[in-house]
């Protein structure tokens, strides 16, 4: 034999001395160490005093961890199932005999997922297991449960006011309310979440029970968008309302609806070809532009766009002080508008509602207002023609919506007939606004342009509009 085969073997020979020693005065030790309760006896009922147990256990080796619970009755509760844990390391949780949820005979229908519940009181028997690819230790014990408060945090009532809403500010199914009777105390959360699981999470409106008290509350969703912000993307989503209540117990209840026709309303009064962005300008009055609630006028034609001269507008008692500009939709969303339309003539003593439009939220309208009104932007029109609109008729409400298109533009003009002299305020300041009904005025005075009344008799002019009720817009 070799000399390098001889230093070789005895090489090896002493590794395996080495090894067969390091076992028999070193023996692999337990996978599972200390494995057990801290106490004997707990009462899970959130008073504070006794509520919960810690359960301990050291781990020599990686390996899956169970801990589930027998009662006497041959009930098996789970609280933990092959969870993944690193070893050599210490650990510890705390119990407070809540498990993974199930279901009592006496239960009924509780239309709701028993995420987390307590386990009835009793005495059980503990099982602890550990086990990898190569062993499974097994530790057992007792643990008593006593006084438990096991009354669920029930959601008995979960009513939506739509199984869809369109977020777009536009006054028609802009939101949906969340209706929701809570069994018992309990912290209540209330979100969407989409496919992906991006939750979006719903505020609670302020009634009579405070947050998490047992009795009704209400939650009001507008995806965001009276906030500034662009709503969820259409689509399908699940609503959760998740009620967890002191002691860890919780509960879910679900139901899906969708979003459709989202989107945040973007629009502006745009500059004109030249000058400014509003212009104001003097027409004759003709009885044929009178207009009541029963019988619209001739329109007048469109004013001229050459907004350069911006000094103070002189005209006579009983003409009509016209203006012309160009509302545009920026935005990604069409944006809604009612009439009366451009070209509508209006007498001083008129409102919108006068001409058979009342105030609907949602639309945008431009307002003209001067100094001498006694009401905000008395005279009121849509933001374009009605064939620049798309008319969008509504079979469940019986109503007709008329919207322009995103990337639109439009010419609104029109005319109120200026009969009232208010000497102390002569000249007054006029002017337009983007008005977004129930919403907010979205430009305010905007081509502010003073105006002087000259008087003169009201006899040589043509005969004066026919008398229209006025309504209070509040």
């Amino acid at each position: 034999m070799s000399k390098a085969l001889l230093v070789a073997g005895m090489v090896i020979a002493l590794v395996l001395v080495g090894v067969v020693g390091v076992v028999i005065l070193r023996p692999p030790q337990a996978l599972i160490r200390d494995a057990g309760f801290s106490v004997d006896i707990i009462t899970p009922n959130a008073d504070g005093e006794d509520d919960i147990a810690v359960f301990s256990y050291d781990l020599a080796r990686n390996a899956k961890v169970s801990l589930s619970f027998e009662r006497e009755d041959g009930s098996i509760y789970v609280f933990r199932t092959n969870e993944q844990r690193s070893g050599p390391q210490h650990y510890s949780v705390n119990f407070s005999g809540v498990v993974d949820g199930f279901s009592l005979p006496d239960d009924g229908d509780l239309q709701a997922n028993i995420e987390r519940r307590l386990i009835p009181d009793g005495r059980y028997t503990w099982t602890f297991v550990a086990e990898n690819e190569d062993e499974r230790e097994t530790e057992t014990g007792t643990l008593v449960i006593m006084g438990g408060d096991t009354q669920l945090p029930l959601i008995n009532a979960f009513d939506l006011s739509s199984d869809y809403f369109t977020p777009n500010q536009d006054g028609v199914r802009d939101r949906v309310t969340i209706s929701i009777y809570l069994a018992k105390e309990a912290d209540l959360q209330v979100y969407l979440q989409d496919a992906e699981g991006v939750k979006y999470f719903v505020s609670e409106v302020e009634l009579g029970r405070n947050p998490g008290e047992a009795g009704n509350h209400q939650f009001d969703y507008d995806g965001g968008v009276d906030d500034g912000f662009e709503p969820p993307a259409d689509g399908d989503y699940t609503l959760y309302a998740v009620a967890q209540d002191a002691v860890g117990q919780r509960v879910v209840r679900t139901a899906t609806f969708a979003i459709q026709d989202g989107g945040l309303p973007q629009a502006e009064i745009a500059t004109q070809v030249v000058g400014s962005l509003v212009c104001f300008s003097v027409l004759p009055w003709d009885e044929r532009y009178a207009s009541t609630r029963e019988l619209q006028g001739d329109i007048i034609d469109i004013p001229e766009s050459n907004c350069a001269d911006q000094t103070k507008l002189v005209m006579e008692q009983g003409d009509l002080l016209a203006f012309r500009l160009t509302v545009l939709n920026y935005g990604d969303t069409p944006i809604r508008t009612a009439g009366p339309f451009p070209g509508a003539v209006y007498s001083f003593e008129q409102l919108y509602n006068s001409l058979g439009e009342l105030q609907k939220p949602g639309t945008f309208r431009v307002g003209v207002h001067c100094d001498t009104v006694i009401t905000d932007h008395p005279w009121r029109w849509g933001i374009a023609s009605p064939d620049e609109l798309v008319e969008v008729f509504d079979p469940q409400l019986d109503d007709t919506f008329y919207y322009l298109e995103p990337d639109e533009g439009a010419v609104v003009w029109g005319a109120i007939r200026m009969t009232e002299i208010y000497d102390e305020q002569n000249p007054q300041n006029c002017y337009a606004s983007l008005i977004h009904e129930g919403v907010r005025i979205v430009q305010r005075a905007v081509g502010s342009r003073s105006v002087e009344i000259l008087p003169r008799s009201l006899e040589d002019t043509t005969a004066e509009a026919p008398a229209a009720p006025v309504f209070p817009i509040g």
